[in-house]
């Protein structure tokens, strides 16, 4: 490339930034005011906006070394306002709110700090629950920025050490783009585009495949194999896979932002920052959920789906949608962006060759169908064995939707089985579906849905509607039926016995599995008083010998109850 090319370039590149910071303008968050909050060495396992199925990743991982027990820090000046523990998710979780209208989260930690933790035992012992969501007193827990507030660890949903940290506004209650605070994470390295996704939009992108082209980087710019795209249709979207690193780690983060651009005309993008965890699982419309749910990339799309409402988008010239029809060149670009400013292009041409004949197709197959679901709509189907219905705002796209019943294949169930459409399809909350069940009077009150799709298993109460009709709610299609559920949790002591010794024992552990998988709740007592047994990660049942259990013969219960209120009761005696 001689030196006026080389000029030229350099030239497009600055400028295009500095379009796509006019279309989508920087955020004034605070640099600076936050400091890092682990006592380890500066180094991300994930950043805020990755891509999960159901939801984006929400904040920074923040890597402790591969250990656990680190110190946590406040990131800033504020007071402890709330407190979590639950098995999955975040574990045990801080959040300290702070003068400037923000707040900070700390996940999957250990033990707080010794005050902290105190005051946390005493209210869970108030509570007589382990599993709480608590608000703290502004005045009772007052931190300085730095202060040590917890030990790291890896409770809840994680799945190795490290420190899950979330920025946000404390009014919305919205997380922000943690990586826009200024903290010091060197990156000078553009995003990584691997591939090019094209869908035909004169139909539904859950009734495709999509044409998927490979990416290769020249002269600075990615291209696919062919620069000239020809697609048979009137209408295309486009969607990339793309990932963000910096200095120093392999890690394939999430980007921050991608602009689309129609001979040299913004059209969309999206820009993800300050998303709520109502909105988090609208990531299923973001990428496309279909391909990966059945073994294919993470690709984002560069359209808003026509059932996305409150989205990540910014409409600047249509919806992502490129009309192809009128049989001219389109040169695209893609403008990918991380949250330090990098950015990549990708750029080729697309043209449509619909003809006129292949135009009248495309015409009737937009003719209405009845079983077509659409978005925006409340979609209904009800016969004599099963019936539910969609909220408006249940599909991001629409769906031709199917149904199959089988033959019940077990001797606990009580209905048919029905196949509703495909469980690959994502929708955005629970809707209610009912079945008819052939039970008797005294079961009503036993009655399980199961839903199954693939290897993964639901399960939920059914509540008796009336005229031997169950129902309950879930928030994707599959596989459906009734199940008889009579059968308790079964109770199974680790490592302890009824009669033992537990002079040289540290801990209780106790193992509860029931046939529908969920337990509605447990219940230790000792001596007749409420007992704090933990559940990280919904495994065993674990009680740490501490002050509420002295030296002498004790008298312990354990009590477990499933979805359908099946119960086990077990008594234990032991001497410490």
């Amino acid at each position: 490339m001689n030196l006026s090319k080389s000029l030229l370039f350099f030239y497009c590149i600055i400028s295009g930034f500095q379009a796509v910071a006019q279309i989508l303008p920087e955020k004034n968050y605070p640099k600076g005011y936050f400091q890092w909050p682990v006592n380890a060495k500066i180094a991300l396992a994930a950043n805020f906006g990755e891509l999960r199925l159901n939801h984006y990743h929400m904040g920074l991982d923040c890597k402790t070394d591969q250990v656990q027990n680190k110190h946590v820090f406040a990131a800033a000046d504020g007071y402890i306002a709330k407190v979590k523990i639950e098995p999955s998710g975040f574990g045990r979780c801080i959040y300290i709110n702070h003068p400037n209208g923000l707040t900070t989260v700390y996940a999957h930690l250990n033990n707080f700090n010794p005050a902290l933790e105190k005051y946390v035992t005493e209210q869970q012992y108030k509570l007589q629950s382990w599993q709480i969501f608590i608000d703290i007193p502004a005045d009772l827990f007052p931190v300085k920025k730095g202060q040590f507030i917890a030990y790291s660890g890896s409770t809840g949903g994680s799945e190795g050490p490290h420190t899950h940290f979330e920025i946000r506004d404390t009014k919305t209650d919205k997380v922000l783009n943690t990586l826009l605070f200024g903290f010091p994470i060197t990156d000078n390295i553009p995003p990584d585009v691997l591939r090019l996704a094209v869908y035909d939009r004169s139909i539904s992108t859950y009734e495709q495949t999509p044409r998927i082209y490979s990416l290769r980087k020249v002269n600075g710019v990615y291209i696919p194999p062919a620069s000239l795209l020809i697609e048979h249709t009137d209408k295309v979207s486009f969607a990339i896979t793309a990932y963000d690193r910096y200095i120093g780690s392999t890690h394939q983060n999430g980007v921050y932002q991608a602009v689309l651009y129609d001979n040299e005309k913004p059209v969309v993008g999206f820009d993800i920052d300050s998303i709520s965890y109502d909105q988090t699982r609208d990531v299923n419309a973001h990428i496309d959920y279909k391909l990966k749910n059945t073994g294919g990339p993470y690709v984002q799309h560069l359209s808003r789906l026509p059932g996305y409402n409150e989205s990540i988008y910014k409409e600047i010239n249509g919806d992502g949608v490129i009309d192809i029809g009128d049989d001219s060149l389109h040169q695209i670009e893609i403008a990918v962006i991380d949250a330090y400013g990098n950015t990549s292009y990708v750029k080729f041409s697309v043209r449509g060759t619909v003809s006129d004949k292949g135009k009248d197709i495309l015409d009737s197959s937009r003719i209405e169908n009845p079983n077509e679901f659409l978005p925006g709509c409340i979609n209904v189907f009800e016969n004599n064995q099963i019936a539910f219905y969609l909220t408006e705002k249940s599909l991001y796209d629409s769906i031709r939707f199917t149904y199959k019943v089988f033959p019940a294949n077990s001797s606990d169930g009580v209905s048919d089985i029905f196949e509703l459409y495909n469980g690959d399809v994502p929708m955005h909350g629970y809707f209610p579906i009912k079945i008819k069940g052939n039970v008797c009077d005294s079961f009503k009150n036993k009655i399980v849905m199961e839903r199954y799709w693939g290897a993964k298993k639901e399960f939920s109460k059914a509540d008796d509607e009336g005229n031997s009709w169950y129902r309950s709610d879930f928030r994707d299609f599959g596989y459906f039926k009734l199940l008889l559920d009579t059968i308790p949790p079964t109770i199974k002591p680790l490592g302890f016995y009824d009669g033992m010794n537990c002079a040289g024992v540290h801990r209780l552990a106790f193992s509860i599995t029931d046939n529908s998988k969920d337990i509605k709740s447990f219940r230790a007592e000792l001596d007749g008083n409420w007992l704090r047994f933990t559940n990280d990660k919904n495994l065993a049942y674990i009680y740490d010998f501490d002050e509420h259990c002295s030296r002498g013969s004790h008298v312990l219960k354990i009590i477990a109850e499933d979805i359908v209120g099946n119960k086990t009761e077990k008594i234990y005696h032991f001497t410490r």
